[in-house]
């Protein structure tokens, strides 16, 4: 009798189950990152894009004045204008439909050359004038609203913002502009405070950076030597300065550092000093302030580091001769350079971004450039400007980033 054998069934292809099964896996993955992909893009590179677009965006001009750049587009920038650009100018600003778009217009060309706000906005509200006017009327009956029609400086200021793209508020935040020929020179020495500025943050910066080295070095050398019972009760009175306001605490050193402040009132009742000591409104208030809010930016990195470096490497290095300091330095320090080197780049990229503490704290010569962003944001009303200034900000905190990553890189290769 003929035995019949049954087959065990044949699997599929294994190759491409394979494959579903790491795409499931990919699309699992990237559902579970998805809301916080979409957070990062709503809430940071939107922002930054929108802040770099703005920079070099330049729309009042060529959005409101499109007759009149079209008029000037073969003029000179020598010359007198012609008729046909006064005649595109009134048609332009009686096309204006909202006085804020002519405030806008004229906040613009005022931060060109003085006087301009005034002068468009006298001219727009005495418009439009009567139809049927030839170029020469137009012409003669605006200079009679305001003479400063036949100057040439507002004319240039137009043509020159004609194009909705510009460089201008980048060259500025840099002490340079574009002159009327469009070449990028530098400002006048008597106009140039942007590089002061931009200095004088980096100034303050490194200087709370070292100064929180300093203090934090051998905090988190201590703590790191406590057993971790006794390191974290005292690693808490480190992240206190966290639980309060920034505002908090650099209004309670406004309180601390005044001439009738408990720190002077201290120093003249231990006979240290004859008078107050001028410790507030200046740069010394600016810095006690910074150092004492992110000295625990500066241990936390110096902390975490130096737990991870065995103790026994500095009692081999004695036994072999070498003094207590010696070692130290020697053989301990350069163990910790990345904690140094994490938490000197935190602390000096938060400096330098700061608004309030130099705000409250120092005097008119110890303003950062964050002050001066928020003076273009809310005082003066140049969008323009204070983004230029952002941008100059975000650059500053990417070569750093790209200067310690490429360090770091080389010490590790060494390594």
């Amino acid at each position: 009798m003929a035995m019949t054998v049954a087959t065990p069934a044949v699997p599929g292809n294994l190759a491409a189950q394979l494959r579903r099964s790491e795409r499931r896996k990919k699309t699992f993955a990237i559902s579970l990152t998805l809301p916080l992909l979409i957070f990062l893009l709503a809430v940071f590179i939107v922002p930054i894009g929108a802040l770099l677009v703005r920079a070099v965006e330049n729309p009042e001009v060529a959005s409101t004045l499109n007759r009149t750049v079209a008029a000037l587009d073969k003029w000179d920038r020598a010359s007198a204008p012609p008729d046909a650009a006064y005649a595109a100018l009134a048609s332009d600003l009686a096309n204006i439909a909202e006085q804020s778009d002519a405030g806008g217009l004229a906040r613009r060309l005022n931060s060109e050359i003085s006087g301009a706000r005034s002068l468009v906005m006298t001219t727009y509200r005495a418009l439009p004038f009567d139809p049927g006017l030839s170029p020469a009327q137009v012409k003669a009956h605006m200079l009679e609203i305001d003479p400063r029609w036949s100057e040439l400086g507002y004319w240039q200021a137009i043509a020159k913002n004609g194009s909705r793209w510009t460089p201008d508020y980048l060259l500025t935040s840099v002490d340079l502009k574009r002159d009327i020929q469009g070449h990028i020179v530098k400002v006048d020495a008597d106009s140039a405070a942007f590089s002061r500025i931009l200095l004088r943050t980096f100034e303050i910066s490194a200087v709370v950076t070292i100064f929180c080295l300093l203090l934090g070095y051998p905090l988190a050398y201590w703590l790191s030597t406590l057993s971790p019972r006794q390191a974290n009760i005292l690693m808490i009175l480190v992240l206190v300065p966290f639980w309060t306001s920034i505002l908090v605490r650099s209004a309670a050193w406004i309180v601390l550092l005044q001439s009738n402040g408990l720190v002077n009132r201290s120093l003249l009742e231990l006979g240290f000093i004859s008078e107050p000591l001028p410790l507030l409104f200046n740069r010394l208030g600016v810095i006690i302030a910074m150092v004492h809010i992110l000295l625990p930016f500066m241990i936390l990195p110096l902390y975490s580091v130096m737990k991870s470096v065995p103790p026994t490497y500095l009692r081999a290095a004695v036994s072999l001769g070498s003094s207590p300091l010696a070692a130290f330095f020697r053989v301990y320090v350069p163990q910790t350079f990345p904690g140094i080197g994490a938490g000197g780049l935190l602390v000096f990229i938060l400096s330098i971004g700061y608004y309030v503490t130099p705000a409250l704290l120092g005097g008119a010569d110890d303003q950062m450039l964050s002050y001066y962003i928020a003076q273009y944001t809310n005082v003066t009303v140049n969008w323009g400007m204070a983004c230029a200034l952002g941008a100059v900000l975000l650059s500053a905190t990417l070569v750093l980033y790209a200067i310690y990553r490429r360090v770091v890189k080389s010490e590790l290769s060494l390594g």
